[in-house]
């Protein structure tokens, strides 16, 4: 008989899970609050830009002691200016032996020029290699 309650209760439970308020998380449908269809970002040129072994990217940063703490310097720097945007925030550093790179978007001319000031406080101007593009939100 207690064979037959636990075949029994399994199908119950597993029903009352699903339909009383236990469900599996789900993604939200992202959809547009307007009729304009949502535009994906097109990083075609970009990829082919890093794909070019010339061009610094994040996976070539330097393990050494004085390359992480300039890229750690600048970071912090960059993080606590709050007038900075996410993406600003979010900027690459790469640095290789004492030469710092900067790649990635940024929202204004302003944050480019922030953001590049704060990595030649810790560098000096001349070990900047600045790639940093300005890509406002309206685009």
């Amino acid at each position: 008989m207690s064979l037959f309650i636990r075949v029994l209760a399994r199908p119950v439970l597993i029903a009352g899970l699903l339909s009383g308020g236990w469900a599996p998380a789900q993604e939200p449908a992202s959809q547009p609050s307007d009729n304009n269809t949502a535009v994906q970002p097109d990083n075609t040129k970009v990829n082919q830009r890093d794909r070019n072994a010339n061009e610094r990217t994040a996976d070539q940063q330097k393990e050494n002691r004085s390359d992480r703490d300039i890229t750690q310097q600048i970071r912090r720097a960059i993080v606590q200016d709050k007038d900075l945007s996410t993406y600003a925030h979010n900027v690459k550093i790469i640095t290789q032996d004492g030469m710092v790179t900067l790649k990635g978007p940024v929202r204004s001319e302003e944050e480019k020029k922030a953001i590049e000031s704060k990595a030649a406080e810790v560098v000096g101007r001349d070990k900047i290699t600045s790639q940093l593009e300005v890509n406002p939100k309206n685009q």
